[in-house]
């Protein structure tokens, strides 16, 4: 091989792995997140059909437990999880008591450029306020939907939502090819905003932290920041389920739950700097039959010592 063919293969190699560099580059991540826990085959079965679109494509698990049924859960988790991810993430998330009916079937793309296929059933509500909705479209099934998968209406997670996902997330189609623009709002769960009036504070328990009984509000540090906390600051913290009184007492705000002896309540700021609960040591949830979703709020007023 003479010098001239040597450098016209060598230009013809380059140019070959810098394609497949830029078409590795264009596959965006696959992120799961279902209530069918790992007992069975069910999340498998969605991961099979993700890479049965791509078999270079990357997935991930968000989580698969989810309570069943739970809406609410599933929309806390996404905005908790998905501002972490890039821009161009796709979000498979099926929490769908619906299934088989007249629900629709969506793909939502955020202002910040992420994208998340599921029932329009509530579960976008916390993403939409924290992310901002660009465009929302619906996904036609008679294009994007699992070959041979017809005749079945109680698995959309496989046929339609983790096929729609990892044919986005793989660049086999773009959003608009996901199905028609819908221009009416997507479907929003009630609950109670965050907010200060004097030395009061409201908002909703959305979620618990799980493992350890820990009680999260929706009330951030920005919301609090009128109240001038400090740690050491005394809380009267009333808590609600539908308006039922549940708990009232007092406690202490602190930086880390070791500032307080243990069996000992205190407020902290959890890893999403929003107001938090908790025992020292044990379960403020357990202990005191406090749990969450847009049912529970919560009142909290700084004591003046």
């Amino acid at each position: 091989m003479n010098r001239a063919s040597k450098r016209i293969a060598t230009l013809l190699v380059f140019v070959f792995l810098l394609s497949f560099s830029l078409l590795a580059e264009a596959k965006s991540p696959l992120v799961l997140q279902t209530d069918f826990g790992l007992k069975d085959g069910a999340v498998s079965a969605m991961q099979g059909v993700a890479v049965g679109v791509d078999p270079d494509i990357r997935v991930f698990n968000l989580t698969h437990e989810i309570p069943a049924y739970n809406i609410w859960e599933a929309s806390y988790r996404l905005m908790q999880t998905a501002p972490y991810w890039p821009a161009g993430t796709v979000f498979v998330s099926v929490v769908d008591p619906g299934v088989g009916t007249e629900r629709k079937s969506i793909v939502l793309k955020t202002q910040t450029g992420h994208y998340f296929v599921t029932p329009d059933n509530g579960t976008l509500t916390l993403i939409a306020e924290k992310m901002g909705i660009a465009e929302v479209r619906q996904i036609d099934e008679n294009t994007n939907r699992l070959s041979g998968s017809n005749e079945s209406y109680t698995f959309f997670g496989r046929d339609v939502y983790a096929y729609t996902g990892a044919r986005l997330a793989a660049g086999v189609i773009d959003f608009e090819q996901v199905g028609p623009r819908l221009l009416t709002d997507i479907i929003r769960i009630p609950y109670q905003k965050s907010a200060v009036k004097g030395s009061t504070a409201i908002g909703t328990i959305p979620i618990l932290d799980i493992q350890y009984g820990n009680v999260w509000t929706n009330i951030n540090k920005t919301t609090l920041d009128s109240l001038q906390l400090r740690p050491g600051d005394m809380l009267q913290v009333e808590i609600f389920n539908q308006g039922k009184a549940v708990y009232k007492g007092k406690m202490p705000f602190v930086n880390t739950f070791g500032d307080v002896p243990d069996g000992k309540p205190l407020a902290y700021y959890n890893s999403l700097m929003d107001l938090s609960f908790a025992l020292n040591m044990d379960s403020f949830s357990s202990v005191n039959k406090v749990f969450s979703g847009p049912e529970w709020s919560v009142k909290v007023e700084k004591i003046n010592r």
